[in-house]
């Protein structure tokens, strides 16, 4: 659903899911991340990887629920069309220090190429997070279909 120029659907289309991602840190998954991707030659996989990095070493991007948000600081993409949010299921659940002391299951990478994309983004996610009907659903790493499904129906 479009909403302020931000789909959900959309954006999760373009970067996929990823399943088992493997790893114990953050460095780890990170990088376990990057093998499995493909990005725009615009942007280098080590480079892509340094920008995770770099804006987790600031503050944690885990939102609580078992679910983080791992973004660079910047914008990354050169083009809006190059726009993107990577859903990935770890194999096994990492402490990222969220609020709520829940380990990360889930991550959605989101990697935009402006700021006010990136904000808008981020406020369609957290209105998605609050959903108990979500809340329950991504605990079962759905598959995309499902997982846009439930998107779509809820409205985001």
């Amino acid at each position: 659903m479009l909403i302020d120029g931000c789909d959900l659907c959309e954006l999760i289309h373009k970067g996929g899911i990823l399943t088992d991602v493997e790893g114990s840190t953050v460095e780890e998954l990170f990088a376990d991340i990057s093998k499995k991707i493909t990005l725009p030659s615009s942007l280098d996989k080590n480079q892509f990887v340094k920008e995770l990095l770099e804006r987790e070493a600031v503050l944690s991007t885990a939102v609580g629920n078992g679910i983080s948000i791992p973004h660079p600081r910047r914008p990354v993409m050169k083009e809006k069309e190059q726009e993107r949010l990577i859903v990935c299921y770890l194999k096994n659940p990492i402490d990222m220090n969220a609020p709520d002391g829940q380990k990360v299951h889930s991550m959605f990478i989101l990697l935009s190429q402006s700021a006010q994309f990136h904000v808008k983004a981020l406020v369609q996610l957290a209105k998605l997070f609050r959903s108990p009907e979500f809340k329950q659903l991504i605990r079962t790493k759905p598959s995309e279909k499902d997982l846009l499904r439930l998107i779509d129906f809820l409205k985001v």
